[in-house]
């Protein structure tokens, strides 16, 4: 029978041991950091609750001073570091709370056994103890610092050793001739760190309610937005991608239902037979970035509004032309081509001509009085586009556009599976730099070749 009860008493107390040693590890997590955690300016005030608490900071520790040499019989050597410590506790608290709680505890312990000291020899008497009124100010206000911060879980901490500390010192070790002051202070101590965590629950679920009323709009407009990209695209895809497949095929059958067919209507037929697999496959790129979900809005079809989507598509051919409108306007643009000019696919030279056209364009709208530089690399396996521009000489005036224009950039470049980087240049410019490929990369978004049926 009493082995049983050793094996029981065994597991009880390795079962409590486990638990303690689980608390334990708890508060040093909890308790025992350096982090940094920075009181963020006011929405109204900015930072006018800062200059606050650095203006009482200096109240308490010249109040902590006086107290303590005046009325607790401690030197001014030691009431000094002590005071000098409280208050600074509470400017510490701004920036990093928990150790700033802790060197506030400290201060304050120091302090309460230098003044237990005196009030046992007889140097002090009827003095508050063991916390001062100085003292309680400032642990409050670093209690409610650290309340605003912190978890619950670590603010009911802080409290719990505070008050046990109170304890300890006044219950268990005692003094003579004093004005108990640590019920007060424990009182004091619990409210503020209620008021801190309510204050900041409210805080978090203000931050939260805005952050999910936004998520539900954006959720909301891109819900939108792929409905109406999915509707484009079935409807690109049943339309126009069938007719364009029909002219193929007759195109491919035609030259067998004529006897003798001369050597010119088998060339028109094969070109427009090409052509037509040409305008599959990059009508299946424009299909493949619209049911795409990664991508932002697009953009429209052409700047001169709804007629041109029906003029035909610009190519480098006209580059010339986009630079002297740019000219026009008063900015000085360089123009270089390196390499050996070669016919490239339809969509680079759309999608090359696009983006120096909106690359130039914002040179006129964000940078007042900067000249440009346009460099056309001709690669082999593509086609590299740099627009880069200077310094501007003014600021910006206000921008009235939706702010899409590199995103519709970065789609052209994505829908033909190359690169592009856009970032600031020396003193202030700009540089966009993009890699159109020749040949699109076989993984590309609705890169798919169409061969004869």
């Amino acid at each position: 029978m009493s082995r049983l009860g050793r094996v029981t008493d065994t597991g009880v107390g390795r079962a409590l041991r486990a638990r303690v040693g689980g608390w334990l590890r708890v508060l040093r997590d909890d308790l025992w950091t350096a982090r940094a955690d920075p009181m963020p300016p006011s929405t109204w005030l900015r930072w006018l609750p800062h200059g606050l608490v650095c203006l009482v900071a200096f109240g308490v520790t010249v109040g902590a001073v006086g107290q303590l040499v005046d009325n607790g019989g401690v030197g001014t050597q030691i009431a000094f570091p002590l005071g000098l410590a409280q208050g600074s506790a509470m400017v510490l608290a701004l920036w990093r709370p928990i150790p700033a709680w802790w060197l506030s505890t400290a201060a304050m312990l120091l302090g309460a056994l230098e003044v237990r000291r005196q009030l046992l020899a007889g140097g002090a008497s009827d003095f508050t103890w063991p916390w001062t009124s100085a003292g309680i100010i400032g642990h409050m206000v670093v209690l409610l610092l650290l309340a605003l911060r912190v978890r619950t879980r670590v603010s009911v901490e802080a409290l719990a050793l505070t008050a046990l500390l109170t304890y300890v010192v006044q219950g268990l070790l005692g003094a003579g001739g004093y004005s108990s002051t640590g019920v007060l202070a424990v009182t004091l101590f619990a409210v503020v760190v209620v008021v801190g965590t309510a204050l900041r629950g409210r805080r978090e679920a203000r931050a939260e309610l805005v952050e999910q009323t936004t998520l539900t709009a954006e959720e909301r407009t891109r819900r939108t937005l792929l409905e109406e990209r999915s509707r484009i695209a079935r409807e690109l895809h049943d339309v126009v991608a069938h007719h364009m497949s029909v002219i193929s095929i007759q195109a491919q059958v035609a030259p067998h239902l004529v006897e003798n067919p001369p050597d010119e209507l088998k060339e028109n037929l094969a070109g427009i037979r090409q052509n037509a697999l040409e305008a599959l496959t990059e009508l299946r790129r424009v299909l493949g970035v619209l049911r795409s979900e990664h991508t932002g809005p697009g953009q429209p079809a052409g700047p001169d509004g709804d007629a041109a989507g029906h003029a035909p598509q610009p190519t480098l051919d006209r580059l010339d032309a986009l630079v002297e409108n740019t000219r026009a306007a008063g900015r000085e643009v360089v123009t270089e081509i390196n390499g050996e000019r070669r016919p490239l696919p339809p969509g680079v030279e759309l999608s090359a001509y696009r983006i120096v056209q909106e690359a130039l364009s914002n040179v006129l709208r964000h940078a007042p009085g900067a000249s440009a530089k346009v460099r056309l690399t001709y690669q082999p396996d593509g086609l590299e586009v740099e627009i880069v521009n200077s310094r501007p000489t003014g600021p910006a005036p206000p921008s009235t556009g939706a702010g899409h224009g590199l995103l519709g950039m970065r789609e052209r470049v994505a829908m033909l599976g190359g690169t592009m980087t856009a970032h600031p240049w020396h003193w202030d410019g700009f540089k966009v730099t993009a890699f159109l490929p020749d040949v699109p990369p076989a993984d590309a978004p609705g890169t798919h070749h169409p061969t004869a049926p």
